[in-house]
């Protein structure tokens, strides 16, 4: 029972961290998955016990898996499970089994996706660094647009202004590390103007 409690208690602060990782309020959280704000300030203070049907939606709002944010012991068996989850079209596969700290993925880019669509400029904290393996995957960054290939790599801060997309006709493969804050959400880079 000591080892149940103390996975269990673990799971009030990873909740805390990756809501706050987001930029989401209790309020934000409630509004998507349903579980009261009270619920959910009681489950990240640990005064209230993580049950399945709470942690479903919250697993789901914070797209990761129950096992992710109950922190199972993985025992002996060092591999990472591969828990695909889709977002804007682009798949993505974890290569690490961290919620916090800098996260790998292997990133899937359809052809064509976000190629005519939504290419407006996102900023947030953070730091990125892309390697593509296969296809080419276009990176506009503080307005600049780059081509990169099978084989190249990027690196940057997240509050430039960037954009990713495939504007070509095949599939596009990208290793992806992301810096601590580099899963955060998105927001709209608008240009200033002067008048």
């Amino acid at each position: 029972m000591d080892d149940l409690d103390a996975v269990l208690d673990t799971v009030g602060p990873r909740l805390r961290a990756l809501r706050e990782q987001r930029g989401a309020t209790l309020a934000d959280v409630a509004g998507v998955t349903g579980v009261s704000v009270s619920t959910l300030s009681r489950l990240e203070s640990g005064l209230r016990r993580p049950t399945l049907e709470l942690l479903l939606p919250l697993a789901r709002f914070h797209d990761v898996t129950i096992d992710e944010l109950v922190d199972v012991p993985a025992g002996d068996d060092p591999r990472v499970p591969a828990h695909p989850t889709v977002r804007h079209g682009v798949t993505y596969v974890p290569l690490s089994r961290r919620t916090e700290g800098p996260r790998a993925f292997r990133m899937v880019y359809p052809p064509r996706v976000h190629a005519d669509t939504d290419r407006e400029p996102r900023v947030h904290d953070g730091y990125e660094w892309l390697y593509v393996l296969s296809g080419s995957l276009r990176l506009v960054l503080a307005g600049r647009e780059l081509d990169l290939a099978a084989g190249e790599a990027a690196e940057f801060d997240t509050r430039v202004p960037h954009w990713l997309g495939n504007v070509s006709d095949g599939a596009t493969e990208v290793l992806a590390v992301y810096g601590p804050q580099g899963e955060r959400m998105h927001v709209r880079a608008r240009p200033r103007r002067r008048d």
